[in-house]
């Protein structure tokens, strides 16, 4: 069997009285995209930084490709790419300048790192823009070049921490595009992300961290099914029943977190269901009865946002019982029935 690309034990972590790892085991295959997902301070970046070497733990075992990351940090520094959050890009320089001089530091020749430096522009749909200088390139160009620079010292490993933070949706879907030719190139990805969208479009294998450890993990079809709930969703053709809809439903979902939520901007309201067809059945009598104009309603599967939900009692990045107004102004919990 292939030695696995991270292997962590009992990983633990902790700044002062905060644990950012707590016994965290993960091992991940390589060949594919590993997705690491989490609320805010479950852990995901600790976790990547000490990968990364950049963090010593306090306690457990981490290798990388079978190399003891703490005995051998050098050797794993030789096989790794890190890009994280920001784009960490010199803007006064060109792309191509930014990309010989990683290549450069990585111990390059001038002219590998000259040839290295071209590859990886084209692979990134780069070359036109090689010779600009980066204050000129878009954000979305510029959090590809950060790429480019993890890729030029030809990484086994390469780590993306939140790598489409702050980019609009073409960008995104362009930089998807770049991480999945690198896997079929044969680059192994480890990636963490709070948008579970990416994570179902990108992995193919899914770990959930909270507190400091893993709480699940799996396929995103695997991870689905575990959720054990389907969700009944419906749109309201008038915005103004949108509260009353919710209100309606609110019988349907007994925990807080399963309380239907609205959202405005596409005038659905969503509620996860323990008896998907029953409850189907029931939502449409209850809105029938309470003459609620419907464009659609729909009993499907849950998504990873709502698999989320399920395991860790809040959806990613927010407190699920929280006043809504501190997250999304659009995305509401029903009011209580009248």
């Amino acid at each position: 069997m292939d030695t696995p690309v991270i292997e962590a034990h009992g990983l633990a972590k902790r700044f002062g009285k905060v644990a950012a790892l707590d016994g965290l085991d993960l091992v991940a295959e390589g060949g594919q995209v590993v997705a690491v997902l989490g609320p805010n301070g479950a852990g995901k970046t600790t976790f990547v930084r000490t990968v990364a070497t950049l963090i010593t733990p306090d306690a457990g075992t981490l290798r990388v490709a079978g190399i003891d990351v703490a005995r051998r940090p050098d050797q794993v520094r030789r096989i790794i790419g890190l890009a994280g959050q920001y784009a960490a890009v010199e803007p006064a320089m060109t792309g191509r300048e930014n990309l010989r001089l990683v290549a450069r530091l990585f111990g390059q020749s001038r002219r590998a790192a000259r040839a290295n430096a071209a590859a990886v522009l084209d692979q990134l749909d780069l070359a036109e823009a090689a010779d600009r200088t980066v204050r000129t390139y878009s954000g979305g160009m510029r959090r590809r070049l950060d790429l480019g620079a993890s890729l030029v010292g030809a990484p086994r490993l390469l780590l993306l921490d939140e790598p489409t933070t702050g980019l609009d949706p073409r960008s995104r879907l362009q930089l998807w595009d770049a991480i999945k030719a690198l896997v079929d190139q044969g680059t192994d990805v480890l990636l963490t992300t709070q948008y579970l969208d990416e994570a179902d479009h990108l992995a193919q294998r899914i770990v959930i961290v909270d507190h400091g450890r893993v709480i699940a993990e799996g396929t995103p079809d695997e991870l689905k099914a575990r959720a054990g709930r389907e969700v009944v969703e419906i749109h309201v053709r008038r915005p103004d029943d949108l509260d009353r809809t919710a209100a309606a439903l609110a019988s349907l979902a007994a925990l807080c977190a399963d309380a239907p939520r609205v959202d405005a901007g596409t005038r659905r309201v969503t509620v996860p269901v323990d008896r998907g067809r029953a409850a189907l059945l029931e939502a449409v009598r209850v809105l029938d009865a309470a003459a609620v104009d419907l464009d659609d309603i729909a009993l499907r599967r849950p998504t990873l946002d709502e698999v989320f939900l399920t395991l860790t009692g809040a959806p990613a990045g927010a407190d699920p019982c929280a006043d809504p107004a501190d997250d999304d102004p659009t995305a509401r919990r029903a009011p209580a029935p009248v």
